[in-house]
C-alpha cells in the first residue's frame, strides 16, 4: 500500500506545473495571426511599389521623353523635359476647335500616393495597439496565470487527499468529509469565473477591434475610388501634347505650339495599379472572414477548461451573444496557447476522460486525478453496505 502511495504522489508531482511567470509571460502576441498577416501585406505592399517607382526612376532616367525639334540643342531639349514633367498637362483640340487640357498629376504623385497609402493602412494598426493592446495584455496576463493556477490547486488538492487518506484510520471519516466538501462545493475557486462572466457585459475590446477591420475595410474602398477615379482616366495614355510657350517663351516664333511627350513610366503606374486591385481584392474576404469570428464561440477551449472546477460557462449555458469582450479574449488565448501550459495536459485528461470504460461520475479534473492516484470518485460500495448493515 505504501508503494501505490509513494508511486501516486511522483504521478501527481509530475502532472504539477512548473512556475515561470516571469519568462513565459513577455511573449505573448497581442496581435491574431490573421491581422499580423494583413497588417504586413497592407502597410508593406505600397512601400515596395513605392521602391519600385523609385527604382524605375533612378534605373530608366527621366519618367518622360519629349520630341524636341531637331533644330534645339541638348539644353534646350532638356529644359523641355524638364518643364512638361513639372506641369504634366496634356494640351487638345476637339472637334469645334475648343482647347481642352487634361492633368496627368497621378504619374507625378504615384509614390507619394503610396507612402499615403500605407500610412492610412497602419493606423488601424496604431489604433489597436494604443486603445486595446495594454487592457488586453493584463487580461490575458491574469487568465492565464488562473488557468495555471487553478490547474496546480487542482493537482494539489489531490495530494492533499491522498495525505489525508492514507493518514485516516477510519475510511468511513476520510469519506464522509470528502462528500460534504463536494456538496458543499469547497473545491472550487470561482474568481475566474466570475471575472470572465464580467467580461461578457463589457465591449470596449471588441468595439476597437470591429473598428479596426472597419476601418481597413473603408480605406480599401477609399483605394478603390481613387484607382478607379484618377488612374482610369490616365491608365492607357502614353503620350501627351506639352505646350512651352509660357512666361518668356510665349512669344518665340521659333517655338512649336506643342512638342509631343511619352511617358516611359506608365507600365509602373500599371502595375501599381492592377497590383493593388488585384492584393486589396483578396484582402477583403480575409478582413471580412475575420469579423465572422466574432459570431461564435470557440466552444472546444471552454470545453476542455470545463474540467477545471467552477469553470463552467457551457454547462450552465452563460454564453450569450458572442459579439462581447470575453469573446475576443478567447480568441487571443487561442493564439497564445503555447503559453497555456494546463492546456496540453488537460487535452489529454479530456481525451482519456473520454475514452475511459470505467462507469465513474467524472466532471473535473479532480476526479480524474483522485481516480489515476488509485482513490475511488466516490465512496466505495464496501463501505457503504457497511453502513446499511450496521444502521438497518
Amino acid at each position: 500500500m505504501s508503494l501505490a502511495h509513494t508511486a501516486a504522489e511522483y504521478m501527481l508531482s509530475d502532472a504539477l506545473l512548473p512556475d515561470r511567470r516571469g519568462s513565459r509571460l513577455q511573449g505573448l502576441r497581442l496581435e491574431l495571426p490573421l491581422d499580423r498577416m494583413i497588417k504586413f501585406i497592407a502597410v508593406g505592399f505600397p512601400l515596395l511599389l513605392m521602391s519600385l517607382a523609385f527604382a524605375q526612376e533612378f534605373s530608366s532616367g527621366p519618367p518622360i521623353r519629349c520630341f524636341s525639334p531637331s533644330n534645339f540643342s541638348a539644353r534646350q531639349a532638356a529644359y523641355v523635359d524638364s518643364s512638361c514633367w513639372d506641369s504634366l498637362v496634356h494640351h487638345q483640340h476637339d472637334e469645334l476647335g475648343q482647347h481642352h487640357m487634361k492633368s496627368l498629376w497621378p504619374h507625378k504623385a504615384l509614390p507619394y500616393s503610396l507612402l499615403a497609402l500605407a500610412v492610412a493602412m497602419y493606423l488601424p494598426v496604431l489604433l489597436w495597439q494604443y486603445a486595446a493592446a495594454p487592457a488586453l495584455s493584463s487580461d490575458l496576463l491574469f487568465i492565464i496565470s488562473e488557468l495555471d493556477k487553478s490547474y496546480n490547486r487542482s493537482i494539489r488538492l489531490v495530494q492533499h487527499m491522498l495525505k489525508i487518506q492514507q493518514k485516516s484510520s477510519d475510511p468511513h471519516v476520510f469519506w464522509d468529509e470528502l462528500e460534504k466538501a463536494r456538496k458543499e462545493r469547497y473545491f472550487e475557486f470561482p474568481l475566474l469565473e466570475r471575472y470572465l462572466a464580467c467580461k461578457q457585459r463589457s465591449h470596449s475590446l471588441v468595439a476597437t477591434y470591429l473598428l479596426r477591420n472597419s476601418l481597413l475595410l473603408l480605406f480599401t474602398s477609399a483605394i478603390y475610388l481613387y484607382l478607379g477615379h484618377f488612374h482610369l482616366d490616365v491608365f492607357f495614355q502614353e503620350e501627351f501634347s506639352c505646350s512651352v510657350k509660357t512666361g518668356l517663351l510665349s512669344d518665340e516664333t521659333h517655338m512649336p505650339q506643342l512638342i509631343t511627350c511619352r511617358l516611359t513610366s506608365l507600365s509602373v503606374l500599371q502595375i501599381v495599379s492592377l497590383s493593388s486591385i488585384t492584393i486589396y481584392t483578396l484582402l477583403v474576404p480575409v478582413i471580412i472572414y475575420n469579423l465572422t469570428r466574432l459570431c461564435r464561440w470557440d466552444k472546444r477551449l471552454l470545453s476542455i477548461y470545463e474540467m477545471l472546477p467552477a469553470f463552467d460557462l457551457l454547462s450552465r449555458k452563460m454564453l450569450g451573444c458572442p459579439i462581447n469582450d470575453l469573446n475576443v479574449i478567447l480568441l487571443f488565448l487561442r493564439a497564445n496557447i503555447s503559453e497555456l501550459i494546463s492546456f496540453s495536459w488537460l487535452s489529454v485528461l479530456c481525451v482519456l476522460k473520454d475514452t475511459t470504460t470505467q462507469k465513474h461520475n467524472i466532471d473535473t479534473v479532480v476526479d480524474f486525478m483522485t481516480l489515476l492516484a488509485g482513490l475511488e470518485p466516490s465512496k466505495p460500495k464496501h463501505l457503504t453496505h457497511q453502513v446499511c448493515d450496521e444502521n438497518p
